[in-house]
């Protein structure tokens, strides 16, 4: 054990630094990291779920835990926030003259989920929402970026009967090439095998008519 006096020998000093690198290697933690989709599509009318979640370190304390949900039309405008965190009220939305009272919290605090939903989505909705997280003793605030677009219109849905169609004459075509393929090389191989043969014959012909022509010539 290291003692309290104010001088620490060296190897107390090294004790006490390999004592403290081990417990940040088996934390394994990183600082706090916001999660949001970066853009989203919402129809005209209808209402959508803009999701942010937060990780963190350590557990969120609602003592010192703060957020804050903020809107701008474009990033050179002044951020206009809706909604916040209150220690005695959670979360709160704020009225104002662009949402009114169609902004509604949507996530658990207990999993880290700070998830909204706008209802009655309209054209001027269409902007960039963000969302800022702070988790103390994180130093860091997290942000979370998304951008809301907003359709007054679906787009027509994928003809599933074409693809297939596409997909199996692709297919079918692929399929008769590789067969096609695999029966010319059969037959290189085959025609090879009997060039082979043939030549063998024709070697093993050439040699016995050599030895007989050989026993005619030693015969008196």
């Amino acid at each position: 054990m290291c003692s309290s006096a104010v001088v620490v020998d060296r190897g107390c000093g090294v004790w006490l630094l390999g004592g403290l690198l081990l417990l940040l290697s088996l934390s394994g933690c990183s600082s706090m990291d916001v999660l949001v989709p970066s853009t989203i599509n919402a129809l005209n009318g209808t209402t959508v779920k803009i999701p942010c979640t937060f990780t963190s370190c350590y557990k969120m304390d609602a003592t010192k835990f703060a957020m804050n949900w903020t809107y701008q039309e474009t990033r050179n405008d002044t951020e206009e926030m809706f909604m916040t965190y209150y220690k005695k009220k959670g979360m709160v939305a704020l009225r104002s003259d662009r949402f009114g009272d169609r902004v509604m919290f949507a996530g658990n605090l207990d999993k880290n989920d700070l998830s909204i939903t706008l209802s009655d989505v309209q054209l001027e909705d269409e902007g960039i929402y963000n969302c800022y997280v702070r988790n103390p003793p994180d130093r860091i605030q997290g942000q979370g970026v998304i951008h809301l677009t907003v359709v007054t219109e679906l787009p027509p849905p994928r003809d599933s009967t074409i693809a297939v169609a596409i997909g199996a004459s692709v297919g079918g075509a692929l399929a008769l090439l590789i067969l096609s393929m695999v029966v010319v090389k059969c037959l290189r191989r085959h025609r090879k095998q009997e060039l082979i043969s043939e030549e063998k014959m024709e070697e093993e012909g050439k040699l016995e008519a050599e030895g007989v022509a050989e026993e005619e010539t030693k015969q008196p």
